[in-house]
Parts: C-alpha cells; structure tokens; sequence
C-alpha cells in the first residue's frame, strides 16, 4: 500500500512541464498525500491517475484514497490511545467505507435506522456503535433497540419515556445525555451546535440537561453512563475541546454531588478541522489529541474526579483528505470581466457551498497547458444562481470544454448530502490504491429516479 503520511505536509508535488505557475496555488496540504503530479498535466492518487480515472467511470466521480483513510483513523488512534475513536458516519458511510473502519479498530457513529442497517450488513460489533440525533424516528430507535447499538445518545425530554417504554429488557439500554456547553465554536454559524439556543442538546446553564439527567434516572430500563456534546464543525483549535472538558467535568463532578452517581463516559463529538484552500489552519490529531488529554486529566484532578472513559467522533478529518471530486467542463463563459467555467456535476453533488459558503482549491489535470492564470468561478450545472463551487481560483486562461477538473478535500459531506436535482443522479464513489482502481458506489441511473415514480 502507497504509503500515507499524516500529521505532516505531504511531499511538495513537482511543477508539471509547461505549468509554471500551476501548482503553487494548489498547496499539497489540501490533496492525499499520495498525490503525485505526473506528465502532462495529469495527477495520480493513490498510483491511479485521475485522467484515466474520469475516462474510464465518467463524471462527475468522487475518488477515495483507501491508504489515506486507513492513516488518518491509525492518526487518531495515535493521538488518542487510551480513547474510543468513533467514526462519524454522516462524512460518508457505503459498505467499503464500514468495512475500513472496523478493520482499523474504529466504531461507528449513525444518525438514522438507514445508516444503522448499512453498518449492520457489514456485521460490525453494534456495542461499537453510538447512535445520536435531535429527533430520532421510531423506527430509528427501534432499529436501533433491535440490532443492540452500544450506546444511544439522548437528545431531548421526549424521548427519554418514548425509549425506555421501547427497551425489551431484561437488560438496560446504555444512554448518554447531549449537552450543551454553552460554547460558540465552528466555521460558519450554521454548523456551530454547541452554543445556546439552537436545536441540539440540552443546556447545562439553563438547567435542562440535569432535569433530564434526573428523569433517566428514574427509569429502570435506561442506564445512564455519561454525557455527549458536540461543539460544530471547522474547529481549527484545540481550545474549544479544552474549554468543553472544563465545563463537563465540573458538571459531572456535580451530578456526582447531587445524585450519588459516578458517570464513567464522556464523548467530545467531532468537529475537527481541515485544510479545503492552502494554508486552512488545520491541526493534526495529536495537536487535538494532547491539549484534551492535558485538560481531562487536568480537570478531573481539579474536582476529584475520575478520569472518565474518552470518546471523540472525527469524521470530516478522516474522510474529506482522502477524496477529489472529478468534473468535466461544459462551457466556458466571460461576462463583465469574469470567467465562469460550468461543469458537469454542482449542487447536486455538492451543496456545500451553497448552504454554507464553502470554499475549495480546484486544479485543471490531464493537459499541459503554458497559458497564464486566470481567477475563475467554477459553476455547476443547475439552474440555480447559487449553484457555485468555487470563487476565484487559478485555472489557465486557455481552459476550455471536455478538459477535466479536479476538486481535493471533497471525501466528506459530499456524496453523503447529494440530491437528485434536476433529475441528474447522484455520481459514483471509486476507491483508489496501489495503484488499483474499484467501483464502491455505482452512478445513479435515470431508471433508478424513475423507479421510484409510481404515479400514473
């Protein structure tokens, strides 16, 4: 297997011929680190180049860097020994993707009875499992109940009655209680959810989580075992985790007082950062990992607790280095100024920049081209005027219909949040190592959408 080094820039990728100023925009802390620039213009990850690749599945595709996934959750493990890493499923879950985590010794975060019966085909350990959500269906809980997930993450009063009158027994179902730290951490308002006043968790200050934590208590088939928050998304520090440390111990420390119960888990959630244009602050795990350790064991000496069992859930992290989006261009447009280059896929594949401003690098592969930079806006397809997936980034002023585009850092909250819109189809998923390619996740066909239609 290529091998993948995390925690650290990749190797500085050689200028391809006739490209001068090409490859400096597009710094290789943003691609795998199996990237390598290879002859005429073309990139390879993972050994497989990414011209061959679109030529061969078409486009749009998203490509996964097997070894590259496979390093960052080992980087977890690394920074976090003594902890739980649990895979955020919601980044992107598909059988292979089940199958990589588990062998690497990671369990698996799910937020629905689907993502839950993905996992379970692959025959995952459910005591690995963590199950959350602000509102889980009943059929999410009673998948949930029936399969046996290890631990099911309260996130509200109404479901404390709803779940336990569901427990079939003899056994206690294991549950945590989300809370909020009253904490604004994140990348953009809307993916900050560890703050007052939104609809996740329940708040520390506002006395909310005590009063729920009191009423599990009081039911028999529910073993309350810790506390789960999670602070957002984009959190290029360590110091929110710390302050979050801070605040849950000291509240432990008073469920202990008040209630005579000594709560043994607490689970951080994820949010931690990466690189989507060069020089996106971007912390290694063991940046993470070091400074919530420190503040853990700091804390619960502070208000003598013991130190409780650790979960942290990356998902992004692990995920989102590790794919390229591949796009064809369709057009090419100059107005007022500005060069617009529409390609195949868009918001359909990739809402993210529309829901929430994300920004991306975008490199031309497949042709040498010696013509100078020129800011571009890449478009989708759709007919939407926000259908944007990058402002101003360097494409050769000569770019033009049928040349390839390829998008790094796109592994996560991609493929996973793709829609049908305008009755494309979602793309395929192909993994990529050692130099060999394989499908995992086929493209939607039209007869798939239309299969669905029942209507006469």
């Amino acid at each position: 297997m290529t091998a993948v080094s995390v925690g650290r820039a990749a190797p500085e990728l050689p200028t391809p011929p006739g490209r001068a100023a090409a490859w400096p925009s597009a710094s290789p802390s943003v691609w795998p680190a199996s990237a390598v620039s290879a002859p005429g213009g073309d990139v390879t990850v993972g050994g497989v180049s990414l011209t061959g690749l679109a030529e061969r599945y078409g486009t749009p595709t998203y490509v996964l860097d097997e070894g590259e996934v496979r390093a960052r959750a080992r980087a977890w493990q690394r920074a976090l020994p003594d902890a739980e890493i649990v895979y955020a499923g919601k980044a992107f879950l598909c059988r292979a993707v089940v199958d990589w985590v588990e062998e690497e010794g990671l369990g698996l975060d799910v937020c629905s009875a689907g993502e839950l019966e993905l996992a379970a085909t692959r025959g995952i350990p459910p005591d690995r499992i963590v199950m959350h959500g602000n509102a889980k269906s009943p059929e999410d809980l009673r998948t949930a109940l029936r399969l046996g997930v290890g631990r099911i993450v309260i996130d509200s009063d109404c479901e404390i009655a709803r779940l336990a009158a569901q427990v079939p027994g003899p056994d206690a179902q294991q549950v945590m209680v989300r809370v909020l730290p009253g904490i604004e951490a994140g990348g953009h308002e809307k993916i900050r959810t560890g703050a007052e006043g939104q609809k996740f968790g329940l708040s520390i200050a506002e006395g909310d989580a005590e009063h729920a934590i009191a009423r599990i208590l009081g039911q028999p088939r529910l073993e309350l075992v810790g506390l789960h928050c999670h602070l957002g998304s984009q959190i290029a520090t360590p110091e929110p985790y710390a302050q979050a440390v801070r605040r849950l111990v000291s509240f432990l420390a008073r469920i202990r007082d008040r209630y005579g119960i000594t709560l043994g888990e607490l689970d951080l959630g994820g949010g931690f950062a990466v690189a989507y244009l060069p020089g996106d602050p971007a912390p290694t795990p063991a940046a993470y990992g070091r400074r919530i350790d420190d503040e853990l064991r700091y804390a619960c000496h502070g208000s003598g607790f013991p130190v409780p069992r650790l979960t942290v859930e990356p998902g992004r992290s692990i995920m989102a280095p590790a794919g390229v989006a591949l796009y064809r261009v369709l057009s090419v447009k100059r107005s007022a100024g500005r060069v617009f280059v529409a390609v195949d896929g868009g918001m359909s594949d990739n809402p993210r920049p529309a829901l929430y401003g994300a920004r991306y690098t975008v490199r031309m592969v497949g042709r040498a081209s010696a013509a100078p930079m020129r800011a571009t806006t890449v478009v989708g397809r759709h007919c939407e005027a926000g259908d944007v997936l990058a402002k101003s980034v360097e494409l050769p002023e000569d770019v033009r219909p049928g040349d390839v585009l390829a998008v790094p850092a796109s592994g996560a909250y991609q493929v996973s949040m793709a829609s049908g819109y305008n009755t494309t189809g979602r793309p395929p998923v192909v993994a990529v190592t050692e130099g060999r390619s394989r499908l995992l996740v086929r493209r939607e066909r039209l007869e798939d959408l239309l299969r669905r239609d029942v209507g006469v």
